[in-house]
């Protein structure tokens, strides 16, 4: 029991900006209930989003709440997966052989790649929040979903995929982890969906996503890195709005 709440510290520690006071060992347990907790942290971002929305819906402009709850977003997690995005888009974007692409990743220095990447990211992350608190905010409950089920993304290709070296953050949390770890980490997700099954959609679209990036991921990188592992969380975050707008908009609509 101590374990697991020692994980969840971790994981909310790691993870997000949240004030939790508390000294956390690392150690071989600690690690993998830390990693099982990565989408109960992603609900909990979400349910402080959604909060945030059910008190201010009708008090500031669609467009301000939106551009609010993408500024909240970013600051309750530290704006750390943007960072590996960056990265990301700058070793993609030099068309360099493959241990050149691992020195631009490392670099502290963002190129005009990680400039433009961010700026269409954050701008398309504006949009589709306005579009989805615009025309369907009775749905505002898939933000739980998303951020959920974008760190389980995380936890997947931290299991499915190699790491590229045999050294660093992604290395340290995976070596620990098991399948059963894997397992345990679906749970609030499943119960989620049990409770609203109109949004298992997201779960269908993130299961493709997990598969189209880890394949993209090993195709382009030969493995995963911390960086890697943060820009599937970005985008995958992205891919769920996009999925619940064109849902909502299409198919339930």
């Amino acid at each position: 029991m101590k374990n697991s709440l020692y994980g969840l510290c971790l994981s909310l520690q790691f993870l997000t900006r949240l004030p939790v006071p508390v000294e956390c060992p690392w150690n071989k347990e600690t690690s993998r209930w830390a990693l099982r907790c990565y989408p109960l942290t992603g609900m909990v971002l979400g349910g402080i989003l959604v909060l945030i929305l059910s008190l201010l819906h009708g008090v500031l402009p669609t467009w301000l709440l939106a551009l609010l709850i993408l500024t909240i977003w970013i600051w309750i997690t530290g704006g750390l997966h943007l960072d590996g995005w960056m990265d990301v888009a700058d070793a993609v974007g030099s068309n360099a052989p493959l241990e050149k692409k691992w020195e631009i990743m490392k670099d502290p220095r963002v190129g005009s790649f990680g400039i433009l990447s961010l700026l269409f990211l954050l701008v398309w992350k504006a949009v589709f929040i306005y579009l989805l608190l615009y025309e369907s905010f009775q749905y505002i409950i898939c933000f739980l979903v998303i951020l959920a089920c974008s760190r389980g993304v995380a936890v997947f290709l931290m299991y499915l995929f190699p790491t590229a070296q045999q050294q660093g953050l992604a290395f340290e949390w995976k070596k620990n982890l098991t399948r059963g770890d894997l397992i345990v980490s679906l749970l609030p997700i499943a119960a989620l969906c049990l409770l609203l099954p109109e949004y298992l959609v997201l779960v269908f679209a993130y299961i493709f996503f997990t598969w189209w990036y880890g394949h993209w991921m090993m195709k382009h990188f030969k493995g995963s890195n911390g960086d890697l592992l943060g820009t599937a969380i970005e985008g995958g975050e992205l891919c769920g709005l996009i999925v619940m707008w064109i849902f909502i908009s299409f198919v339930i609509g």
